[in-house]
């Protein structure tokens, strides 16, 4: 009689597949806060991590692209003179800025911050809600990695302007 190693065999294939099955639901649930992800001093919950992913995906992507790798050569300014849309993940620059100031930006257009600024980047004030533009900056801050997380959270404390 040895059903016993057919037995402990199927079982294995059983538990690897529910392992499998789990893991497909984590990555359909969309992304997790990091530990202590934060925007604007609150805590980012998963939920507003879904919208931001949402948000970005609608509203951003179609120039920061569908990745955050920004545009082609986006260090180098177009024959107008202006900018192309940089990348927000951690090869970019927008972890330099505090989450007060990418607020700003993305509510008011870059002239908010830096006045007289020229910028294809359109104000999202009269197209997205204060909890979209939160979600979708919070979303793009979960992307970076730790050392530029905990770089980004310094200037961000460091930050003593109001909204």
């Amino acid at each position: 009689m040895k059903p016993a190693p057919i037995l402990a065999a199927g079982g294995a294939l059983v538990a690897v597949a529910a392992l499998a099955a789990l893991a497909s639901l984590a990555q359909d649930a969309g992304p997790e806060p990091a530990e202590e992800l934060a925007f604007l001093g609150e805590p980012v919950t998963a939920e507003q991590l879904r919208l931001g992913q949402d948000v970005y995906a609608a509203n951003c992507a179609a120039c920061h692209g569908a990745d955050l790798e920004g545009q082609p050569d986006w260090r180098r300014r177009l024959e107008d003179g202006r900018a192309p849309a940089p990348p927000h993940d951690e090869s970019g620059h927008t972890w330099h800025h505090s989450d007060r100031n990418l607020f700003t930006i993305t509510k008011l257009g870059i002239g908010a911050i830096v006045p007289g600024y020229a910028s294809d980047m359109p104000a999202f004030g009269d197209v997205l809600s204060d909890a979209e533009i939160a979600a979708a900056l919070a979303y793009i801050k979960s992307t970076w990695p730790a050392r530029q997380r905990g770089f980004q959270a310094e200037v961000t404390a460091n930050d003593e302007g109001e909204l």
